[in-house]
């Protein structure tokens, strides 16, 4: 009886604690928003900050908009429930910085202005490039953006303790994830509309700090419970995973070997190679990441920022070793997936493990679980309100200004049209989170990096170093490798099919890859090269103009 009154306070603290966090977290960072907006005067400022962060704190930035949702939850979620297959996802999201430092960031910097069409339109037709690059910069937003708003309903049903067949407020946990959802969006439509790239810059770099804080402090108390012996770790992990030694090896979740059925077995292996090159290939062609290049006032800053941004992620990443095999070992996987099906929760729950194990009991378990769950929420504000930016810009300025006004409009209609852009978004977000909250977020991420890598890389790359690239190929690549991601994606066992599809009880599906990047990715660069050459339109000196630009930042904004 003791021992039940027990947890009951321990989850009312959790509860009362991390509605209290939460809410400080807010109030901290809307009043950051309202002072932003007051820094807020020109169209600079609204999509790049004034150009005014230093290499470090846009590298920190950088870092904050990076280490989503799905990184802190989804990737420890994965290695909690598969093991090394999970380690996949760290490596993959780390390498494609390696991609997006050497190829595209001080190139982009140097030659653009505030979108990634500024660069792609620069020596070639307006309207055609701006309508495609638009297009693009929403759709990978808004996948992106359905990651961030899954994690956060998986996180408020955790919190609040609510389980199948309790409530909240007379919610039961489905209707507390909704309204979750409902919020975030309303949030993160909130950081943009009122303080524009500063506002949610600042909110980044507060994240960020919060984050690998309290990652570190996670690891660290993981390695302590263990005598920071990893061997025993990785032993308890396996043992509790149910699984085994198959849990350390190889092929749990991809790549797996399916005995007497050839073909299943080389699907399964194309499908991790699909997601590996998705993975390395898709950061370079982020719009909310290629963004945040332009707030930086120099070239040299803006590497300096990526280097940074390395550094950060990187020690994050081999942090999320620690936390996806110390909740395998900790709290086991039937515990998290009874929690959530798709792992999201696996973090929160090592949390409250160890607060019960260091800080006494239930109450202890309930203080960490609160700490770590409001950075997690602060996580996923400050990351949707970076896409939601992304895309509202985009909008805005590509295809509103330059598109339906040809470059007169004012500066102050764009602003207005790029909030009310951040209100549509962020509408259309909730209503598809509502339906994807079976799928983990990591994978939802991965998702967003093949589209990404399909449409964007191509264009970008082509334009950063094809001297005979011109309008027709930059669209062709542009929607070609865009369409080919989304419909194989929309035919294949994400969408339909499967138990853990967004329409378990429907079955379209015929594609047999979760991950369309090995198809979509190469036809993404062939409909780029086809388009191009059928084409004759051919600018030479506006090549050379932008090439220089490039590599010297001469005539940059």
């Amino acid at each position: 009886m003791n021992t039940v009154l027990a947890a009951e306070a321990g989850g009312t603290t959790a509860r009362n604690l991390t509605i209290t966090l939460f809410l400080i977290f807010v109030a901290i960072t809307l009043a950051i928003t309202v002072w932003a907006s007051r820094q807020t005067k020109t169209a600079t400022d609204f999509y790049a900050g004034g150009r005014s962060f230093s290499g470090f704190q846009n590298g920190m930035a950088i870092g904050g908009d990076y280490m989503s949702a799905a990184s802190f939850l989804g990737i420890a979620g994965i290695i909690a429930l598969y093991g090394y297959d999970g380690f996949l996802y760290s490596i993959g999201f780390l390498v494609a910085w390696l991609v997006a430092l050497l190829l595209v960031a001080e190139l982009l910097r140097n030659s653009g202005r505030y979108t990634m069409a500024d660069v792609l339109a620069f020596r070639m037709r307006q309207r055609p490039v701006r309508t495609a690059a638009a297009v693009s910069t929403i759709t990978v937003s808004i996948f992106y953006l359905l990651a961030q708003m899954v994690g956060a309903g998986a996180l408020v049903a955790l919190l609040l303790g609510i389980k199948p067949g309790t409530t909240f407020l007379g919610m039961d946990a489905d209707t507390a994830k909704v309204a979750t959802i409902i919020m975030v969006g309303a949030l993160m439509i909130i950081y943009v509309t009122v303080g524009g790239m500063k506002g949610t810059t600042y909110v980044q770099i507060v994240k960020a700090f919060l984050l690998m804080t309290g990652a570190v402090v996670m690891t660290l108390l993981v390695l302590a419970k263990y005598k920071f012996n990893l061997s025993s770790l990785l032993g308890d992990a396996a043992a509790a995973s149910g699984k085994g030694s198959a849990f350390l090896e190889p092929g749990l979740r991809y790549g797996k070997e399916v005995a007497g059925d050839p073909t299943q077995t080389f699907y399964n292996k194309v499908d991790l190679l699909s997601l590996g090159i998705a993975l390395v290939l898709g950061t370079a062609g982020l719009p909310h990441i290629l963004i945040r290049f332009y707030t930086v006032p120099t070239a040299r800053a803006a590497r300096k920022s990526v280097l940074w941004a390395i550094g950060i992620i990187g020690a994050f990443y081999l942090l999320t070793l620690a936390l996806g095999f110390g909740a395998a070992a900790l709290v086991g996987g039937k515990a998290i997936t009874a929690q959530d099906k798709a792992g999201n929760t696996a973090a929160p729950q090592l949390a409250e493990a160890l607060g019960k194990d260091f800080f006494g009991g239930d109450l202890g378990g309930a203080t960490l679980l609160a700490i770590i769950a409001a950075v997690a929420f602060a996580t996923i504000l400050a990351v949707v309100a970076g896409l939601t930016l992304a895309s509202s810009s985009s909008l805005a300025h590509d295809f509103y200004a330059n598109v339906i006004k040809d470059g007169q409009a004012s500066e102050r209609q764009e602003v207005t049209v790029a909030r009310v852009s951040a209100l549509v978004i962020g509408a259309v977000s909730i209503a598809l989170s509502i339906y994807a909250q079976s799928l983990n977020v990591a994978f939802l991420v991965a998702l967003a990096f093949a589209v990404a890598a399909s449409g964007n890389l191509p264009a970008i790359l082509y334009s950063l170093f094809w001297r005979r690239f011109n309008t027709s190929g930059a669209v062709w690549a542009i929607y070609g490798g865009l369409l080919a991601a989304v419909f194989l994606v929309f035919f294949s066992p994400v969408v339909s099919g499967a138990p853990t599809a967004m329409f378990p009880d429907h079955d379209w599906q015929w594609f047999p890859l979760s991950n369309p990047g090995i198809i979509s990715i190469p036809f993404g660069f062939l409909c780029g090269w086809i388009g191009t050459l059928v084409s004759k339109e051919h600018d030479e000196e506006k090549y050379a103009e932008l090439e220089v630009r490039a590599l010297t930042g001469a005539g940059a904004h």
